[in-house]
This record gives structure tokens, C-alpha cells and sequence, in this order.
């Protein structure tokens, strides 16, 4: 019994989290025992445990994960300033007249709010109280409807910027930098968070493709489960429509082609994104188009001039010319700060910004927390023997690396049904991943994969925490048995757009490679 002490590790962490514990101090606490057992027993040397101090402080220089708590920032103003209103509603009178029109503005809206918030939460909460009990007072079946709202929702964790995408690139690139060193390579490659962003991005679209034919082929079979929205208001005028569609989608390109275009890293993009969704906030509550468009364009021409036209005022060489950049750029600059602040101070009237600040600081503290103690565990883990029996596990699976891959994925999709995508991400894909590389998989496209896969975690019950947001969210004639029975037929197109991905390499490695 002692020699599993590794699996039972493991175990222990499930029925820890299972009981209701906190999920970075059940994942520390189970390290920390199985630690002291390991030594008690002479399964593992507690010298090993040095290393740790190393481990967080990597994880604390990491500049990758400075974009998480940004793209958080980015999307929780976005949700609280009601844009996603405007958006639904618009989109729904669109597309409602036709059969099954709600459900694909539904799916639309999705995607427009994976790409500018890339919060699950935020994007359940607000299409269960919005567009659900549309749906139901139209007539749509509840359990489709709830099953709509679910996954459209968790669009956020595939169609980038995602938090999901941002740590599965960090774990990626570590897993391709230690398969390689195992290879005997010195000189080795990374991969980029662009490389994962660009690899999702068409894996994305093709999975909101697979929902709406779904949606349309569903609304042919039975046709009295969407009926058409009656919509008394009529279709929104093209004016009204740009302006609701307009901003996210210019956010999404500004934020999205700063990072594919290799202008900016993606710490730096999602700065740019959360100031995009402070200023497109402020305008939301009130403050001066003008205003907001006059220090926007600033910042955006700042941008460009300093990258086409660098000053440098501390060198001996500088000109006339230099100073007068300078004080222009200085006068862009002020011109965008002001758009800010006034932004800034009406979100802080409006008791907007103060909840998105606690919001950003609470979502990001439970990322980092869970990735601190994900580090405790994986070094005990790999202490006792961990890592050396994954290892052999995968390469003993019948059929090769197809076998291995398809005994991760299944582990992968079960696990997802009991734990958080962070969870299995920083404390499973390190000891997958490196064997997989090794076995011959691509490394990008082994990403995508696993991001679909883990994307599914958030409808699988019984923990599925889309299934949790929209509980809270929807009306009370929506029972949990509705919910559950409304995700299954999602559950299997998820199933089927890692099929189509994995049958199709080519649509998560195509853009990767022309555009890096």
C-alpha cells in the first residue's frame, strides 16, 4: 500500500476538496501531510522540499501571469458596466424572428463576450438573467434554453483572451522546454502566449459554428422546442446596432492584433484592454463621447508615433527634433489621462469601480493561491514517485502515443467532473505534457485540445461551475435537473469539436504558424 502513496495522494486531494475545504489550502494540506508521510515511511527525502522557495518565486517573476489580474480587470468592468445588456438585447431582435433566433444571438453574444471579458462567471450571470427568461417567456424549451446559456457562457475559456489559455501557455512552454532537455537539446524553443491565443482562436470560432448548426438543425427536428420572438420593437436600425456591437469588436482587435501582430506582449495588451474597457465603461455611464473618443484616438496615435518615431532625451545626441516629439507625445499622453480620469471618477460615482477592483483582486488572489500550492503539491507528488509513474503509465498504454493521448484526454475529461480547470491544469498537465511532447505530439495543438477539454469541465456535473452560476441566476421555475439534462447535448458537441480538432490539426496549428 505504502508503494502508491503517490495515487493516494492524489486521491486524498479529491475527497479534501470534495468535503468543502478551500482549494489552495486542501492542496497544501494534502502536500504537507503526504509529505511528512512519505518521510516517515522512507518513501521521499524532506531535503527536496528546499526547491520550493524557488518554485514560488518563479511563479511570483512570472511576467506571463502579470496578464491575468489585467484581463480581469478588463472583463469585470465590461460586465458591470451593462454592455452585455445592450448587446443581447440588440442581438436578440436581430436574429429573433427567425426559428431558433434567440438561441444563435444567444450563442453570438457568447462569443462576443468570451473575446472583450473572457469571464465565464460574468457571461452566465448575465445572459441567465437576461436572456433566459426571454427564452422561456417565448417558449423554448427550459432545459435548451438553460443548455444554451451554460455553454455559450463558457466560450470565455477557449476563444482568447482567456485566464484558462494565459496558465495552459505557461504550463505548456515549461512541458516543451523539459521534453526538449530530456531530448538532449540545449538550445530550445518556447511557446508564447500568442502562439496559444493564435492556435484557440479558430478552434473557437469552429466550436460556436458546431452550436449554431446545432441550434438550426434542432429547430428543423422539433421545431416547437424555439419557436420565432415575437419582436414589437422591430429589428434594431444599423445605427444601433454598431453601437452595440462596434465597441467590444474594436476592443477585441486592439487587444487580440496588438498580440498576433507582435506589437505588443500580452501583458502589455491587456493593458491596453483595460484601458479600452475603463474608457468604453465611462461612456457607458455617461461621461463625453468626444471626450472619450478624443483621448482614445490620443492614445492610439501615441502608440504608433512612439513606436515609429522612439524619443530618447537622456542621449547626448538629441535634437530639436527629439524635444519637440516629446513634449507632442507628453501633450498625447495628458489628452488620454484626462479621458481616463474622468472615465475613472464617473465608474467610482456609479459604485461601479470599487466592486470591480474587490472583484479583480478576489478572482485573481484564488488564480495565484491555487497556482502557489499547485507547486507544493506537483514537488511532493513528483518526491514520492509521482511523475516516474505517469510516465510509464502513458507509455504502456496500447496504441502509442494515440493511446497515451486518448488515456490523458478521457483523464482530463473525468477529472473535470470533481475539479477546477486551474487545479488540473497546474497540477496534472506537468506530469502529462512532457511525455506526450516526447511521444511526438505537437505542442500547440496538444494545447488546444486540452483547452476544449478543460472547457467542458465548467458544464460537467455535479461541479460544473457554469451549472452553479446559472442556478444562482435563473428564475425559479428552472430546476437543477433541468439544467443538468439542458448541458448533456453540449457536453457531446464539446466532445465532437475535440473530435473535429483533433481530425484537423491543421485549424490549431495553421494561424500559429503563419503568424509567429
Amino acid at each position: 500500500m505504502l508503494e502508491y502513496l503517490d495515487l493516494l495522494m492524489f486521491a486524498a486531494l479529491m475527497g479534501t476538496i470534495l468535503l468543502g475545504f478551500p482549494v489552495s489550502f486542501a492542496i497544501a494540506g494534502t502536500a504537507i501531510a503526504f509529505a511528512y508521510l512519505g518521510w516517515a515511511t522512507g518513501h521521499m527525502q524532506l531535503g527536496l522540499l528546499g526547491a520550493l522557495g524557488q518554485r514560488v518565486f518563479g511563479v511570483l517573476t512570472n511576467d506571463v501571469l502579470i496578464a491575468i489580474p489585467l484581463f480581469v480587470t478588463m472583463g469585470v468592468i465590461l460586465e458591470r458596466s451593462r454592455i452585455a445588456e445592450d448587446l443581447l438585447d440588440t442581438m436578440g431582435r436581430l436574429f429573433g424572428q427567425l426559428r431558433g433566433g434567440l438561441g444563435i444571438a444567444v450563442i453570438l453574444v457568447g462569443a462576443l463576450l468570451a473575446a472583450s471579458t473572457g469571464i465565464v462567471g460574468a457571461t452566465v450571470i448575465a445572459m441567465g438573467l437576461i436572456a433566459l427568461p426571454t427564452m422561456l417567456r417565448t417558449g423554448y424549451d427550459p432545459r435548451l434554453a438553460s443548455g444554451l446559456v451554460c455553454t455559450a457562457g463558457t466560450l470565455g475559456q477557449i476563444i482568447p483572451p482567456s485566464t484558462l489559455l494565459i496558465i495552459l501557455s505557461d504550463v505548456m512552454s515549461s512541458a516543451y522546454q523539459q521534453a526538449q532537455y530530456e531530448q538532449g537539446k540545449f538550445s530550445v524553443e518556447t511557446i508564447s502566449v500568442g502562439q496559444i491565443f493564435a492556435g484557440a482562436l479558430i478552434p473557437g470560432l469552429t466550436l460556436v459554428a458546431i452550436y449554431i448548426l446545432y441550434v438550426l438543425v434542432r429547430g428543423i427536428i422539433r421545431p416547437d422546442d424555439m419557436p420565432p420572438a415575437p419582436t414589437p420593437e422591430g429589428r434594431p436600425a444599423f445605427s444601433e446596432l454598431a453601437g452595440a456591437v462596434l465597441p467590444p469588436v474594436m476592443l477585441i482587435i486592439a487587444v487580440l492584433g496588438a498580440i498576433l501582430g507582435g506589437i505588443a506582449t500580452p501583458t502589455e495588451a491587456a493593458s491596453v484592454g483595460a484601458v479600452g474597457a475603463i474608457l468604453m465603461a465611462g461612456a457607458r455611464q455617461g461621461v463625453s463621447k468626444r471626450l472619450i473618443l478624443t483621448g482614445a484616438a490620443a492614445l492610439l496615435v501615441l502608440a504608433i508615433a512612439a513606436g515609429v518615431a522612439p524619443v530618447r532625451l537622456q542621449r547626448s545626441d538629441a535634437d530639436a527634433t527629439a524635444y519637440t516629439l516629446a513634449v507632442l507625445y507628453g501633450a498625447l499622453a495628458l489628452v488620454g489621462f484626462w479621458a481616463i480620469l474622468a472615465s475613472l471618477i464617473r465608474l467610482n460615482r456609479e459604485k461601479v469601480l470599487a466592486s470591480a477592483v474587490t472583484t479583480t483582486m478576489t478572482v485573481s488572489a484564488m488564480i495565484f493561491a491555487t497556482i502557489l500550492m499547485a507547486s507544493v503539491f506537483s514537488l511532493v507528488f513528483v518526491g514520492l514517485g509521482g511523475e516516474d509513474r505517469v510516465a510509464h503509465i502513458l507509455e504502456s498504454m496500447p496504441g502509442g502515443a494515440t493511446g497515451a493521448l486518448i488515456f490523458a484526454m478521457a483523464l482530463i475529461f473525468v477529472l473535470g467532473f470533481f475539479l477546477d480547470f486551474v487545479e488540473i491544469t497546474v497540477i496534472l498537465l506537468p506530469l502529462l505534457a512532457p511525455v506526450l511532447i516526447l511521444m511526438g505530439h505537437d505542442p500547440v495543438w496538444l494545447a488546444i485540445l486540452i483547452a476544449i477539454n478543460l472547457q467542458t469541465s465548467f458544464l460537467t456535473p455535479p461541479f460544473g461551475f457554469s451549472l452553479f452560476y446559472l442556478r444562482g441566476a435563473a428564475p425559479p421555475e428552472i430546476t437543477t435537473g433541468q439544467i443538468y439534462a439542458g448541458v448533456a447535448p453540449f457536453i457531446l458537441l464539446q466532445i465532437l469539436g475535440i473530435a473535429t480538432i483533433w481530425a484537423f490539426p491543421a485549424l490549431a496549428t495553421w494561424l500559429p504558424s503563419v503568424v509567429f
